[in-house]
């Protein structure tokens, strides 16, 4: 344990001075908000201010990223920022996920999500250098000819009877699931297998369903400006080049909550301050990175709890 404290105590100190250098401010934002997560895939945490009714809605929800108010402080002028601590997510305890686990985010203000792309790698080939490892090879390629490649399929055009086809004997329940669920289970039990394990590999131009909080580009078919990032098999970074429309995001909000509504899931409260700030959102890209995945990829354990000082369970 105390080896992977002084390895998490390095890591931190790397990436302030990674953004030290190039002058990106590092702020603290809320932990706990009057708004949630809208995302149908992502559980919040909530709890109650027992104080006086002036001090605002009583119910707050532990952050499940510091996003939001990230791009508030962007749209109010702060330039270009990061911030590193804890966030929280509702259900996700295993081998691999704990409720509470750090994260990093960062913004830089006249990007795109390609220019991040490489601010990104350049941060994860700093930190394997801290464990005295190469520098891994790169590869970046289009979600598209990922696809492709890993699985001899068009994930745009082919039908939802291919993507079924294309997962071979691994057993899946089929009913409920949507094109998008086929897409991921694709990804996740049929293509990360095949990530070298001492390589980068970054996907970027997502299906338009999967746009999130990323602009989509007009084309055929349309694609989301996003981008992920992974150290051999394991997903370390999710990145946008940032949505600022509004009334696009809000129309984004209310699908979510259809989805929620649909499976009986809790519904969150939107946030009106973030809503209301996006028009003032410059044109920026954003990335967030799970500190705890980067730490096990840099101990090579798949085990969340072995960069922990205390999992869930012990906590």
């Amino acid at each position: 344990m105390i080896e992977a404290l002084r390895r998490r105590a390095r890591l931190n100190a790397m990436i302030r001075d990674f953004f030290a250098r190039r002058d990106v401010l590092e702020v603290e934002t809320p932990i706990m908000s009057a708004a949630g997560n809208t995302e149908p895939n992502i559980e919040g945490f909530h709890t109650r201010f027992s104080g006086h009714v002036d001090a605002g809605s009583p119910v707050r929800w532990l952050r499940t990223s510091p996003e939001y108010p990230l791009k508030r402080l962007l749209a109010a002028g702060v330039g270009d920022c990061y911030e590193l601590g804890r966030v929280f997510r509702n259900g996700e305890a295993g081998g691999r996920h704990n409720p509470e686990f750090t994260m990093l985010e960062w913004y830089r203000v006249g990007w795109d999500h390609h220019q991040l792309i490489q601010e990104t790698i350049a941060l994860v080939q700093q930190a394997l250098q801290l464990v005295g490892r190469s520098p891994a090879s790169v590869r970046i390629v289009s979600y598209r000819q990922l696809f492709i490649d890993g699985v001899g399929l068009d994930p745009f055009v082919a039908s939802e009877a291919q993507l079924r086809a294309g997962l071979g004997d691994v057993g899946i329940q089929p009913d409920g699931l949507t094109r998008d669920d086929w897409l991921d289970l694709l990804m996740s039990h049929r293509i990360q297998a095949l990530f070298d394990n001492d390589a980068i590999t970054v996907i970027h131009d997502w299906p338009a369903s999967q746009a999130a909080l990323a602009r989509i580009r007009a084309g055929e078919p349309p694609l989301a400006e996003r981008f992920e990032l992974y150290l051999g098999p394991v997903e370390l970074a999710n990145g946008y080049h940032e949505l600022n429309d509004a009334n696009e995001q809000r129309q984004r909000f209310a699908r979510d909550l259809d989805i929620r509504a649909g499976r009986g899931a809790v519904l969150p409260p939107l946030d009106e301050r973030f809503l209301a700030a996006l028009p003032a959102l410059p044109a920026c890209a954003g990335v967030a990175v799970g500190v705890d995945r980067l730490l096990m990829a840099l101990a090579g354990t798949t085990r969340i709890a072995d960069v922990l000082a205390y999992d869930f369970a012990n906590a």
